[in-house]
């Protein structure tokens, strides 16, 4: 979420426009950005999650990676196994070069002490800004809040949704493209006779595993999110209408809408969360801007120019 405030200009309000407006697309598969985390021993007690070596990934570990990260992200973590299993080998690998690096004496390495002071001061400096630039509870209030929602209304805009069912058959070989697009055809007048048999269709013919097991349901989504070449057919259809065959670049498609959500305006409500947390960074990055200000008032301030401009040389 960007910043500055929302009550001081436009150019704050279209920073939080975007940041807000952003996270109003639709997502269409979890996405778990992989974190940094505290180096923990593998001597560290507690059931252990997945090991390689000596080296061990334990549930308060991986606790402390969920808690640590925003609450939708989290979700999203929860219910996507393979991300999280990723996150897990990616940290024993981590954990593995580490034990090596330190065999060999590399954290007293000049060069890495000084970064590693520099990380240090970092910390320190992002942590105490944090407890001295803390945003009032209250804040915002309900007014503040539909100011900002009515200051920025055009762009809360959320884009038309299309619920697609799919039939897609690969094109592995080649040689083999005219027999698949006969049976896709094949396919899709069953399904423009029967409408209501195309789940069934889907789940015993589609070769896209993921919705298949869905009755060939790919979800709520926007044009973009479709493959390029299936878009202007999917636009075109009404609802319950079942496609023609189309081709990509993977295979061929038999689509049917299924549901269909005109572009609308998002409620206040349903942004409420999203742009308190706009808000509040707003106001506690000026908090913390005020503060810095104010230390740098509190004494004289001189810059020696000769020096400088040795740096420069």
């Amino acid at each position: 979420m960007k910043k500055p405030t929302l009550l001081v200009g436009a150019g704050a309000l279209t920073l939080l426009v975007v940041a807000v407006a952003l996270s109003l697309r639709p997502r269409t598969a979890p996405v778990a950005a992989q974190q940094p985390a505290p180096a923990v021993s593998a001597a560290q007690s507690g059931p252990a999650v997945a090991r390689l070596g000596n080296q061990q990934v334990d549930l308060p570990e991986l606790q402390s990676l969920l808690v640590s990260l925003p609450a939708e992200t989290r979700e999203q973590l929860r219910g996507n196994r393979g991300a999280l299993e990723a996150w897990i080998r990616s940290r024993l690998a981590q954990k593995a070069v580490l034990e090596q690096a330190d065999a060999q004496g590399w954290r007293q390495r000049p060069a890495v002490e000084q970064q590693t002071r520099a990380a240090i001061e970092q910390i320190v400096f992002r942590d105490y800004m944090l407890s001295v630039s803390q945003v009032p509870a209250d804040y915002p209030s309900s007014a503040e809040l539909q100011q900002a929602y009515d200051s920025g209304k055009a762009q809360w805009v959320t884009p038309p949704l299309y619920r697609v069912s799919q039939i897609f058959l690969a094109v592995n070989d080649p040689q083999n493209a005219d027999a698949v697009r006969r049976q896709a055809q094949d396919l899709s007048r069953k399904a423009q006779a029967a409408p209501g048999e195309f789940a069934a269709l889907a789940s015993q013919y589609s070769q896209d595993p993921d919705t298949a097991q869905r009755g060939g349901d790919s979800g709520m989504q926007p044009l973009q999110q479709l493959v390029p070449e299936v878009r202007a057919t999917v636009s075109r259809l009404k609802v319950g209408a079942v496609s023609e065959v189309v081709q990509s670049a993977a295979g061929f498609h038999v689509l049917k809408l299924t549901g269909q959500q005109p572009a609308r305006t998002a409620t206040l409500d349903e942004l409420r969360e999203r742009l308190t947390q706009a808000l509040r960074a707003q106001r506690q990055e000026q908090i913390a801007k005020a503060y810095l200000e104010g230390m740098l008032n509190t004494a004289t301030l001189s810059i020696d120019g000769a020096e400088l401009n040795k740096v420069l040389e």
